[in-house]
């Protein structure tokens, strides 16, 4: 069956009779949630889904909306938010890709259809700089990004341990460009080096005092459920095989030859927690906990990875 959509006879109206920022954040809401939209690229709720494109679109502060509810809009400001919103339900775009930009931890990271939408937990752990499994952050000489996309764990590793110098590594030439235009954004050529590499393969020789990773891990029977606004991700960089672990089995086996000895991996696996523990049933990982994960991102020693 298909999913309802925004009928033009319908985004007319609105352009004709809603006139508030209030006014077209209700509608909006309504919309998404009649469309049956999925959420899960920044935020988890229509309010907050209409809010950020709204706020986007009249480029005012992400964090203040209350000020400016009863503000009228002029007819173009409208034409402009509507027609997002009519994607945002017809095509079951992402709103990163229909911004162009993605916020992670407070930093605004560029984005295209190259990547996915930067989202990942990890990103939480960086704020806090891995406390209490780094014990001195400015000991992190050494760091290493695998698949990673848009850069952005990259450069919030960066950002958490100003001492080290980053690798990141993808294969695509297309997602390691808009990598390179948030390096860029950051200022940060001189710490973080891109690699077009598959995993280890490529990469020169070297030793990291820690490696983070979010790898494809999505199994082949949860690929066929995705919600469509997944479908627009790179399926090279959401699907792991028939039980999510294909690049996860190569990472673990090549891990302890990029270790210092006391350097550490950290690995997101998402929702493949018994398929993680049913491939590697001798591993026993710290499962770190944020905010919004439990059982989806593991720590791992290179004493506990080395044969």
């Amino acid at each position: 069956m298909l999913s309802p959509t925004i009928e033009s006879s319908a985004l007319l109206a609105a352009q004709q009779e809603l006139r508030t920022v209030r006014d077209v954040l209700r509608w909006s809401v309504s919309q998404l949630n009649r469309c049956g939209v999925a959420f899960g690229h920044g935020s988890d709720n229509a309010w907050d889904e209409a809010a950020y494109l709204l706020l986007h679109t009249l480029h005012l502060p992400l964090d203040t909306l209350e000020p400016y509810l009863d503000a009228r809009l002029l007819p173009s400001e409208r034409e402009q938010f509507l027609a997002l919103i009519a994607r945002r339900c017809n095509e079951r775009l992402p709103a990163a890709y229909l911004t162009g930009e993605a916020w992670l931890q407070g930093h605004r990271f560029r984005v295209t259809t190259d990547t996915i939408v930067p989202r990942s937990p990890i990103a939480e752990l960086l704020s806090e700089q891995l406390h209490p499994w780094v014990t001195d952050p400015d000991a992190v000489y050494k760091a290493l990004d695998l698949c990673t996309g848009s850069g952005c764990l990259a450069i919030l590793t960066a950002l958490a341990f100003p001492q080290a110098l980053v690798d990141a590594v993808d294969l695509s030439d297309a997602a390691l460009a808009v990598a390179q235009s948030n390096v860029d954004d950051f200022d940060l050529n001189d710490r973080v080096t891109l690699y077009k590499s598959d995993l280890f393969d490529q990469l020169p020789d070297a030793a990291y005092d820690l490696i983070v990773c979010n790898p494809p891990y999505v199994n082949e029977s949860s690929m066929q459920l995705l919600p469509r606004e997944y479908v627009h991700e790179p399926r090279q960089a959401l699907a792991g095989g028939d039980d999510g672990m294909d690049l996860v089995r190569r990472i673990l086996q090549a891990a302890p030859d990029f270790l210092t000895p006391d350097g550490v991996l950290v690995l997101e696996i998402g929702h493949e927690y018994d398929n993680f523990v049913a491939a590697f049933p001798e591993l026993e990982p710290v499962w770190l906990s944020t905010e919004t994960a439990e059982d989806q991102i593991l720590l791992l020693t290179r004493e506990q990875l080395a044969p």
